[in-house]
């Protein structure tokens, strides 16, 4: 943050203020998602916009993106102006990197920025990071042993200089790609994205009469620090631990050991302990452990305050180097959400045991599952899609889990029309798994069954990146876990779960989605909820019988 003081905005126009800004950061979202050509931003979700002040603070993200990707997208903005200072930036400059480790923690992702200037001066910063649909390499996978497997690595470069492309980073891009038309449509719907955002922050400005956002930034950012603490400090002080098993890879479990302490308005997350870094791609850079587990803790203590810099402050994350949440390059990352999205489980089933009515249960669709097919057209032209869809979410204290859907991420499945549309891929069954709700007083939301065909008469090939299949959600307070994940092709024979495979002409695949888990003992399920599970299909009357007693 910058020295700053916080100026003395009122609150009335302190919130005038935020929400426009919110509103302009939605609009670069509308921007991006109107422009893009892949699936993976129109459909999945799967990116965000970010405003910020001339020290690359944050001062607003849009509603709709990734909150992990809001929360790193200052962190890489702070190294680009450390590899090129403010003093060098001029209108119409625009950085882009897919550094794991200075950005989200794999190359799919590529982060762009831009500078917003106002009356001829730098004012702030408008970014946004975006899911690529092919980075090359390896397909996107988790079986690699290093990264120079997984893809091209974009170190901090100048996509444009004074609004003219760099033709020659283009050019060594998108001849390391299998869909360079839509890997550079959606890098061009990022740069229009982030020119939106710095319109409308120029605008915000003029009309406000203000100079720049630092100001309103340190006010902004005092503002939530302030709700955050407030929120800590209703837990009280002490220290609590959890471990949380995971797949790993072929024989090998990994385990994240998580011990969260609280003193006053703070907390500290330290993942001492947590399994060393291996040499398969689902080790998770000191970014995203970071950014996934302050966001849990967000979304718990404080849930309803926008969120920017000041969020996050009074929540500090170790993680021991060379461990699998805090590896050394070259380590493979390229799964690293296989890892990372557990984290939030961890945390909350430590906070559980001091503040059990502010948690859920572990989530289905957390890691997510992903199946990716890469090949070639009938007509000759080579596609790459990735499937995206969740799990079921863990139960609340409150009430049921939803059903597939995501958490801690928010990327969604997208329409299975769109999908058909893009690739040579039948979408032949998707519905709701019976009895994958982990059984609970609340039951955890219902993982789906979604049957795919490769609609071609050659072969393709088909990236997985899963898990839960021996280690499912786990229930909280006599909760129980959730259904495992199942993959299996048309003749029953079962995968490698993280590895790349190839999926024959016609064959099919069917990919059973894990399920959250449950609250509460499932004996103090109320009858009319038993009866209303029946009703609509989620479970059996088997299930009904022996788990929750009611015949």
């Amino acid at each position: 943050m910058s020295d700053a003081t916080p100026e003395p905005f009122d609150p009335i126009t302190l919130e005038i203020y935020w929400n426009r800004l919110i509103s302009a950061a939605d609009e670069a979202a509308t921007g991006l998602l109107r422009t893009a050509f892949s699936t993976i931003v129109r459909e999945s979700n799967d990116f965000a916009t970010v405003l910020m002040d001339r020290d690359g603070n944050s001062v607003s993200e849009n509603t709709g993106g990734l909150a992990s990707f809001s929360c790193i997208l200052p962190r890489t903005t702070k190294d680009f102006l450390a590899r090129f200072p403010a003093e060098t930036w001029k209108p119409g400059d625009t950085i882009v990197t897919n550094d794991p480790w200075l950005a989200t923690g794999h190359l799919p992702d590529f982060t762009v920025v831009t500078g917003i200037f106002h009356r001829g001066r730098l004012v702030g910063f408008s970014g946004s990071i975006s899911h690529s649909p092919d980075v090359g390499g390896a397909l996107w996978s988790a079986d690699c042993r290093e990264i120079f497997e997984e893809g091209i690595r974009i170190p901090p470069s100048r996509l444009l200089r004074e609004g003219e492309w760099n033709q020659q980073l283009l050019d060594i891009l998108l001849g390391n790609v299998r869909v360079p038309r839509q890997v550079l449509g959606d890098l061009q719907a990022q740069v229009v994205a982030a020119e939106v955002g710095a319109r409308r922050v120029a605008e915000f400005l003029e009309d406000t009469g203000l100079p720049d956002l630092q100001g309103l930034s340190a006010a902004l950012s005092e503002r939530a620090d302030r709700a955050m603490r407030r929120a800590i400090a209703e837990v009280p002080d002490g220290t609590w631990h959890s471990e949380i098993t995971a797949d790993g890879f072929d024989d090998k479990h990994t385990r994240i050991v998580c011990k969260v302490t609280v003193r006053g308005d703070t907390m500290h997350i330290d993942y001492a302990g947590t399994s060393p870094q291996i040499d398969r791609g689902i080790n998770c850079v000191m970014n995203y452990t970071h950014a996934y587990s302050v966001y849990p803790v967000k979304c718990a203590l404080d849930p309803f305050t926008p969120r920017n810099e000041g969020s996050y402050q009074a929540i500090t994350v170790a993680a021991p180097e060379r461990s699998i949440l805090n590896p050394l390059y070259p380590a493979p990352v390229s799964a690293r959400q296989l890892t990372g999205h557990l984290l939030a489980g961890a945390i909350y089933q430590a906070l559980a045991q001091v503040v059990p009515n502010k948690v859920i249960a572990d989530c289905g669709g957390a890691p997510t599952m992903r199946a990716l097919f890469s090949g070639t057209r009938p007509d000759g032209d080579s596609f790459s899609q990735v499937l995206f869809a969740s799990g079921g979410m863990g139960a609340c204290p409150h009430k049921d889990g939803m059903s597939a859907t995501a958490f801690p991420t928010n990327v969604g499945a997208g329409s299975i029309e769109a999908y058909e549309s893009v690739a040579p891929i039948i979408v032949r069954r998707k519905r709701l798994r019976v009895d994958s709700g982990g059984p609970g007083t609340f039951r955890g939301g219902l993982g789906q069954e979604i049957e795919l065909q490769l609609d071609t008469d050659a072969p393709a090939r088909l990236s997985l990146l899963s898990d839960r299949h021996r280690n499912p959600a786990g229930g909280i307070l006599g909760g129980l876990p959730g259904g495992p994940s199942v993959i299996a092709f048309g003749d029953g024979t079962k995968p490698h779960p993280k590895s790349r495979t190839s999926i024959g002409p016609r064959e099919s695949v069917l990919l059973l989605y894990a399920g959250g888990g449950g609250y509460g003992d499932p004996r103090k399920r109320a009858r009319e909820a038993v009866m209303e599970d029946l009703r609509h299909g989620y479970i059996t009357a088997e299930a009904a019988k022996t788990i929750y007693g009611v015949e």
